[in-house]
């Protein structure tokens, strides 16, 4: 699936590397032998992955922001990155509503940054570009969203990803480069070990569960398409080995989703997590009032599956098994980093 012999060695610059998918990746980059450097901001959330990873040691760590054209061109110039992939967001919905303006100059402008110093790097051969399910023009049907459907978005995240993905676009038809390939991985909502950002499912449910307390969940009709995180890194990952060497015929848009089963509603999701978990873990409905966010999303990932040769490997009652136990685990003491190479493993000999 991954390539071993591929990526010892290899330059790989990863923004973002200090959040939740980023510190995931940049442990597996690791793993693989490849030199990894990060540009990011500190990371948000107490705890943090990135911190209890202590990969400070291994990567190569930035810590600046992606609106400072200047500085990414500096990272560029310091890593000399054959590949980046770039992960650095607002990445939350709630979030753009009070601060619409800083999501857009993250998400957008950050993107036209990390492309303008990818254009102008000799080194740079591949850029993936990580943006999301919510990229689409979400018109709340059940049909599952391909490549080739219109972006949009009602919110200002939504919005700033179909834009990122609208300035991706643009640069890859307007500098091309012979030997550069630029691709978009578009994937559902992640789940897994590490994750305390606020106003996400499983996080607010380990939160609530360790307190003792029922999580409050505001949507619990809303429907997404869940996955384990390790399973749209490893689709970045193989569109990374594929644009190297084919970089015409892999350039692009890729969705990495799920199952369209596993497009399941919330409360079905915090319902299993419960069951999983046991006692204490419950929740309830909170009442409050809510921005609007998108009720229906699934992500038809047919092109990756038949072109990259890509496929999910856990359903969602394992995804939501590994999560809670990797909670557990470093709940009670176990080491983070552990965890995690335990379960990058065990995911290379899942089905």
């Amino acid at each position: 699936m991954i390539g071993r012999d591929f990526w010892p060695g290899k330059r790989v610059l990863v923004t973002g590397h200090t959040g939740f998918k980023g510190s995931w990746l940049a442990l597996w980059l690791h793993s693989l032998g490849a030199r990894v450097h990060g540009y990011a901001l500190e990371p948000v959330s107490k705890p943090a992955l990135w911190t209890l990873l202590d990969l400070g040691r291994e990567v190569k760590s930035r810590i600046a922001d992606v609106r400072d054209l200047a500085g990414v061109r500096r990272a560029f110039e310091e890593a000399q990155p054959e590949i980046v992939l770039h992960l650095a967001a607002q990445s939350l919905v709630r979030p753009s509503y009070d601060d619409p303006v800083g999501t857009y100059a993250t998400n957008v402008m950050g993107t036209a940054h990390v492309l303008e110093a990818a254009r102008h790097s000799q080194a740079t051969r591949v850029v993936i570009n990580v943006t999301s399910d919510k990229c689409y023009e979400n018109r709340e049907t059940n049909q599952a969203y391909v490549e080739t459907d219109a972006m949009g978005g009602h919110d200002p995240y939504s919005s700033s990803k179909g834009c990122s993905e609208l300035v991706t676009s643009a640069y890859r038809k307007s500098f091309p480069k012979a030997s550069a390939g630029i691709a978009t991985g578009r994937a559902g909502n992640v789940i897994g070990g590490g994750d305390w950002a606020a106003d996400r499912l499983i996080p607010d449910l380990v939160r609530a569960t360790l307190r003792g307390d029922a999580a409050m969940i505001r949507n619990p009709g809303a429907i997404r398409p869940w996955q384990h995180v390790l399973e749209p890194l490893a689709g970045y990952l193989m569109l990374a080995e594929r644009l190297w060497s084919d970089p015409a015929r892999f350039s692009g848009g890729w969705n990495f989703g799920p199952s369209l089963e596993d497009a399941l509603p919330v409360k079905d999701v915090a319902d299993t997590f419960v069951r999983t978990w046991g006692k204490p873990a419950s929740w309830k409905t909170d009442g409050g009032k809510h921005p609007h966010e998108a009720h229906y999303l699934r992500l038809d990932a047919t092109k990756a599956s038949r072109e990259l040769g890509w496929k999910p490997r856990l359903g969602i009652k394992d995804a939501i098994a590994w999560s809670a136990d990797w909670y557990r685990k470093q709940a009670a003491g176990a080491a983070a980093r552990e965890l995690c190479l335990a379960q990058i493993a065990q995911y290379g000999k899942a089905a």
